[in-house]
């Protein structure tokens, strides 16, 4: 769908946002230009931060996850310190279409929902693709959430509480890891909380063809990233779901879900397919579609309503199952 089409359909605070990113030929995220993106990202990223109040009851530590086979698995450790122990923890993990970010992009957000929560926030920064195919992030992912379950104790953190989240890609990864975690036995998450997830690596759906001119990561960027990821296997029948969860026929016995996505988002009906099978298959789920939302609109237009709307049910699904007790989450 051309940009002229889909503009009647974008919610008008929104579309005054997208007037003012520079999106360019290649749209916002010029994945052509890896080394690039990833440098205009990072200070992006910084240059947020430096203009956001910081959070001087959270302190930040850099920590390792360790294996017997494979580098270490670096961690950025959030803590409030005022809270309680033992604390719940947060198992992040950022967007960037597994190709782009770092595990700090998001602090400046992170640490005040980490304040406001009383829970430690651990930001995983997983390997990147192409350097890294998949489904190694996704292996990144199951040993930082096995090593934080495993020292949880020793570390002031609860076992019992252990949410996985992420953003985009990183929501790919996330529920990617979640398969991983059910397939090897471990302890079932608390939740997975996926912000607008990556899914889906063939680009068959509706959505994946309607969304092609918006300028942020639309149909043309999906396809180089997942041709980044996964190289040749990209829409073949190689593909795990450890690689694009999407591909997982059996979704049994994954944790409680959140899933939100824009209407307007080249992942929506990816998102709203995953939602509807995990459902079938007996997992609790909560679905938020926000109407003439594009993707990551939050990020864009973080002050709209309908980024202040969806932050509040990010918050409070984090509340609700936080203050759970463990029985009472696994009967849910």
């Amino acid at each position: 769908m051309k940009l002229k089409d889909i503009s009647a359909r974008m919610d008008p605070e929104l579309a005054e946002v997208l007037k003012a990113v520079p999106t360019g030929e290649t749209g916002a995220f010029d994945l052509s230009d890896l080394e690039g993106t990833r440098a205009g990202v990072r200070a992006m990223a910084e240059s947020i931060a430096a203009t956001l109040p910081d959070e001087p009851t959270v302190t930040a530590h850099e920590i390792r996850a360790p294996r017997a086979e494979g580098p270490d698995v670096p961690l950025l450790l959030l803590r409030p310190q005022n809270a309680p122990g033992p604390l719940p923890v947060l198992l992040w993990f950022h967007g960037g279409g597994q190709v782009i970010g770092y595990a700090a992009q998001d602090a400046a957000w992170l640490k005040p929902l980490s304040a406001a929560l009383g829970c430690a926030v651990a930001s995983v920064d997983y390997r990147l693709a192409p350097e890294t195919p998949a489904p190694r992030a996704a292996e990144d992912g199951y040993t930082a959430y096995r090593w934080i379950s495993d020292n949880a104790t020793e570390l002031g953190l609860d076992p019992t509480r252990v949410g996985l989240a992420g953003q985009s890609g990183g929501a790919g990864i996330a529920a990617a890891s979640a398969l991983l975690i059910r397939d090897h036995g471990a302890a079932t998450p608390l939740f997975q909380l996926l912000m607008y997830p990556m899914l889906d690596d063939r680009n068959t759906t509706d959505s994946s063809h309607e969304i092609t001119d918006i300028g942020i990561w639309d149909r043309a960027t999906n396809i180089l990233a997942w041709q980044a990821i996964l190289g040749d296997r990209a829409g073949g029948e190689d593909v795990t779901p450890y690689c694009a969860p999407s591909r997982a026929t059996d979704l049994a016995g994954l944790p409680p879900t959140f899933i939100g996505v824009g209407e307007l988002d080249v992942f929506r009906d990816e998102n709203l397919d995953y939602a509807a099978r995990l459902r079938a298959h007996g997992v609790p789920v909560e679905l938020h579609l926000y109407p003439g939302a594009y993707h990551a609109f939050d990020l864009f237009a973080p002050q709209s309503q309908l980024a202040v709307s969806f932050h509040h049910a990010l918050n409070d699904y984090f509340v609700r199952h936080f203050t759970k007790s463990p029985t009472t989450a696994t009967a849910e």
